[in-house]
């Protein structure tokens, strides 16, 4: 009964074991992008520090690199917390491995002693031979039999029982050397972090002297989101207008019909723009391919890091509202659609190229691009490329929306974690 728990416990402590470690690589494996993702901005933070002129990029990029330097102090004492929970773990092992073998070595001793006194075929013999009967006899050499295979199993044990011990000691101290080390670690990201908010405090301090020029830029771009916006606008409202007119057609048909054979004319619901955008099942299909992507659908650049979010945005006492999000990637990165769907329209704004891409009664919108591989038309699959990020005073930052007719949504509920 001692070795059947010895066992259970161990295969326990195995299971649990394997959860830990796929819980601290999943930990690893998150730090190590937060970090790609730090790299990325601080690469594009040192081509701005050439400049001497304070962007709103560069506000917004150092926030961004303070924020995930937050998160990877989070990740770092999430792998120590795990680590602890291992190394009490690993602890107990060791401590009840080294009971069990204690234990039995004892009885192993007990059994050794016995063996001495009965070290001769004489003693063996004449315990079998004082038996009161056949019966007995043959019990007893049975049981000398089984004494001799316990023995053996009883050394066995006690030998894996050690090897394991041994392994689990290693174990506990490649845990302790890995927590030392995540110590360190996350000793130097503190410093790193309080270096950084320093920064940031002395580019505050910045933005107050230079909150004229900073409110001319906001103006600047505000008007050229506008001149974005109305041709979005002005591209769906004419799909909108060109479905109501193919409905409208089509219904005028069918009336038209009924009263050639003299039946009463079909009563259509009244429909709204989304009616319209998805009055063809290849539309619908789109649509819904798209809502179900929710959550899921793949980022629109290879790498980046979001450094402007949506919503309501105050720089000074200047504010504004992005209607999607910026997304700060390495210079001329390839943009790719995030779901199949049909191009919209190409549009050069402003020096800057903008695509649009339909998917149904769903539009998403790629904004800042220094060219384009699509043209009006064009089917295009998901993940295709569609052109590349064009690098201005920000870096190579791509706008990016998500449109449901006529109405914004916010990109981070849509796009993959």
């Amino acid at each position: 009964m001692k070795l059947h728990k010895l066992l259970l416990f161990l295969l326990f402590f195995a299971f649990a074991s394997t959860a830990v470690a796929q819980s601290s690589s999943q930990l690893k494996r998150k730090k190590e992008a937060i970090q790609r993702e730090i790299e990325l901005l601080q690469r594009n933070l040192d081509k701005a520090s050439q400049s001497k002129k304070l962007t709103l990029g560069e506000i917004r990029a150092l926030s961004a690199k303070i924020n995930l330097m937050q998160n990877k102090i989070t990740v770092i004492n999430s792998e120590i917390k795990n680590l602890d929970s291992e190394i009490h773990e690993n602890t107990n092992t060791v401590h009840s491995l080294q009971g069990q073998l204690a234990q039995l070595k004892k009885e192993y001793a007990g059994m050794i002693r016995f063996a001495q006194r009965n070290r001769n075929s004489y003693d063996k013999m004449m315990f079998i031979f004082a038996a009161r009967d056949f019966n007995q006899a043959y019990k007893r050499i049975k049981y000398l039999q089984q004494f001799g295979q316990y023995r053996k199993k009883q050394a066995d044990y006690i030998q894996g029982t050690e090897k394991n011990l041994n392994y689990k000691i290693v174990v506990l101290d490649k845990s302790l050397k890995a927590k030392s080390n995540l110590l360190r670690e996350q000793e130097s990201e503190q410093d790193k972090l309080a270096r950084n908010k320093r920064e940031q405090a002395s580019v505050l301090n910045q933005v107050s002297r230079q909150e004229k020029e900073l409110g001319r830029d906001i103006a600047k771009r505000r008007k050229q989101q506008q001149a974005v916006d109305r041709a979005i606008r002005d591209a769906i409202s004419r799909e909108i207008a060109i479905a109501r007119k193919k409905a409208e057609d089509e219904a005028r048909a069918a009336a038209a019909k009924a009263r050639a054979e003299n039946k009463a004319a079909p009563v259509e619901k009244a429909k709204t723009n989304s009616n319209y955008l998805t009055s063809t099942p290849e539309a619908a299909k789109l649509s819904a391919g798209f809502e179900n992507n929710r959550g899921r659908l793949p980022w629109p650049v290879g790498q980046g890091s979001i450094t402007e979010n949506f919503g309501r945005h105050t720089e000074g006492e200047a504010s504004y509202t992005n209607d999607g999000v910026n997304i700060l990637t390495a210079d001329g990165a390839a943009v790719r659609a995030v779901f199949g769907g049909e191009v919209l329209f190409v549009r050069m704004i402003q020096g800057i190229y903008v695509v649009a891409i339909r998917h149904g009664d769903y539009f998403t919108i790629y904004q800042n691009l220094r060219s384009s591989s699509v043209a009006k038309g064009d089917k295009v699959e998901t993940r295709q490329n569609i052109g590349s990020v064009a690098t201005t005073s920000d870096g190579p930052v791509l706008h990016f929306e998500i449109m449901r007719g006529q109405s914004k949504l916010n990109p981070e509920a849509w796009i993959a974690k």
